[in-house]
């Protein structure tokens, strides 16, 4: 297979040589329908089921027949919690108990990584970064650092391992996120136009091939 080889740089936009990549992470071809049904499976999974109504047994109230089924010429009426009376029993509500959970095999859901991964590479909105360095946890100091690597867009940057410092200085940019590498997903990779993956985070993400 192909090499593929990117260019690495520092936090001024300096060359800072190169690094191979894995092809198996960045050389996937596109698959379109694969990354539709991964997004759909992160957002089922992570949906928060609250919507509840009662059913006929949970709803409190009389469950007497309000008046005699016939010689009122009206229509017959049953109890209290009648669903087509205020406060009744709801007909095929929404229950909290409800599985809305979506499965995906693991090869299914590394190639669909792969995929959007390739395509931020394709797209030449991928970049490597050798290391950043500034010892105060300032926003300013990861403005600057963003605006070094000519970054315009929504960013997201990916690291080895927890560092309090980036992780708390990119807090306060709304158009950024900090996330580790291990926890990288395909509806983060989309939200975000350009991807910023750390060296040392490369060696990482290649586990989960």
């Amino acid at each position: 297979m192909k090499k593929i080889e990117i260019t690495v740089v520092n936090q001024k936009w300096a060359d800072a040589g190169t690094i191979e990549l894995n092809s198996a992470l960045f050389g996937e071809k596109m698959n379109e329908g694969l990354v539709h049904r991964a997004l759909v499976m992160q957002n089922a999974n992570g949906r928060q089921n609250i919507a509840h109504t009662l059913t006929r047994g949970e709803r409190r109230g009389s469950t007497r027949k309000i008046y005699r089924q016939k010689g009122t010429w009206r229509a017959r009426m049953w109890s209290n919690r009648s669903p087509i009376r205020k406060k009744g029993w709801v007909v095929f509500g929404p229950r909290n108990n409800q599985n809305f959970t979506l499965s995906m095999n693991k090869k299914e859901r590394r190639k669909a990584l792969a995929c959007v991964l390739s395509a931020k590479l394709a797209e030449k909105n991928l970049i490597i970064l050798d290391k950043v360095s500034f010892k105060d946890i300032k926003t300013k100091n990861m403005l600057e650092v963003l605006k070094a690597l000519k970054v315009e867009s929504k960013v997201l940057l990916g690291i080895a391992e927890k560092n309090v410092i980036i992780e708390k200085s990119t807090s306060n940019i709304a158009t950024a996120k900090t996330l580790l590498v291990d926890y990288l997903n395909i509806k983060d990779l989309l939200k975000y136009e350009t991807l910023i993956l750390m060296k040392d985070s490369l060696a990482v993400l290649e586990k989960r091939v």
